[in-house]
């Protein structure tokens, strides 16, 4: 596939030092897209991703970025579109880990932390990025999650802020549309990797709890980065372009 050979501008992948940011990532460059990474500490897991662009002949640029801060993720956005001559595809694949806890252990203020390192986050830098994905027709994907459409027991610190993101997905779809750009999320279920590795070395996600996990997804089985990134280059692609305001959850039919 070369879904993104023809699009001006770069993909710009919030988290793309990720598990899933990196899977994502390199599918967009093997898809013709240039890309630009922005990644909180891990700067080094970057470095496949830069040489799969020039193996790819396409370029990959990296920016340090704490999406907390809106100030400086706006200044990324507009060092970004400079760049790369515009931002065609805004990928909003970061987050805070997630801690597995039920609702009446979580404190106020951990709370109010979440909130502010995912939809906040997510805010600031969709609000950056909007006017260049105005003049370049663009489009979001945004990586949430499954629970929020059924809830998994101690899921509360992951599920309601990403609730908060899809609901300013569907506002961006409803009122960017006239703009010409698009709006979807992804929400992955149970995967092997991305963040889950870190519940299993945690120890909060034991092999029992993984075993009652599949039983309730009707595949049997956990899904893989590339199941997520598969959906993501789908909806940001133009295959996808009268797809708007939606939500595909991959996750072996756990929400059916």
């Amino acid at each position: 596939m070369d879904d993104f050979a023809q699009r001006s501008g770069a993909a710009l992948v919030l988290g793309a030092s990720g598990g899933l940011g990196q899977t994502i990532t390199r599918m967009l460059i093997e898809r013709g897209s240039e890309v630009a990474m922005t990644y909180f500490r891990s700067a080094g897991t970057l470095e496949p991703l830069r040489a799969v662009a020039k193996e790819h002949g396409r370029t990959a640029q990296a920016w340090q970025l704490d999406l907390s801060d809106a100030a400086r993720t706006a200044e990324v956005v507009t060092e970004v579109a400079a760049a790369f001559g515009g931002i065609h595809t805004l990928i909003y694949a970061a987050g805070p880990h997630v801690p597995m806890v039920h609702l009446s252990r979580i404190a106020p203020a951990d709370f109010r932390r979440q909130l502010t390192e995912d939809a906040t986050a997510f805010f600031n830098a969709a609000h950056a990025a909007l006017p260049h994905l105005r003049t370049t027709q663009g489009n979001i994907v945004a990586v949430t999650t499954a629970a929020t459409a059924r809830f998994p027991v101690r899921d509360s610190l992951s599920s309601a802020p990403k609730a908060a993101v899809e609901a300013l997905i569907r506002a961006i779809a409803a009122e960017e549309g006239r703009f010409g750009i698009r709006a979807n999320c992804v929400g992955p279920g149970m995967t092997g990797d991305g963040m889950a590795v870190r519940l299993f070395d945690s120890g909060e996600f034991d092999e029992r709890a993984r075993e009652i996990a599949r039983g309730n997804i009707p595949l049997r089985r956990f899904g893989d980065a590339n199941d997520i990134a598969e959906a993501v280059c789908f909806l940001a692609s133009d295959r996808a372009g009268y797809i708007s305001g939606q939500k595909l959850d991959v996750d072996g039919g756990y929400g059916a």
